[in-house]
């Protein structure tokens, strides 16, 4: 990376980390979706949970997307000017 202040260094680091959170607890989410989805009970309950964990999935793809997001913006900014 180009020389860059300790200051925006810092705020990479740290944007970088949230957007990595963000996709650990992403994958979590897939995971317990997965293992509802292979589930050999065929009930309505278990749909419900399945169906919520699509839900919980889904919104953190969404965080995860908002994260990259914020992340890239910051290095645009400092690199590229916009």
């Amino acid at each position: 990376m180009a020389d860059i202040s300790a200051e925006l260094q810092q705020e990479l680091d740290e944007l970088q980390a949230a957007y990595k959170a963000a996709v650990d607890n992403w994958v979590a989410a897939i995971r317990e979706e997965e293992s509802l989805a292979s589930g050999a009970d065929h009930s309505v309950l278990e749909l419900d949970k399945w169906e919520a964990a699509h839900f919980r999935e889904h919104k953190l793809h969404k965080e995860v997307d908002y994260r990259k997001r914020l992340y890239e913006d910051a290095v645009r900014r400092e690199f590229f000017g916009f």
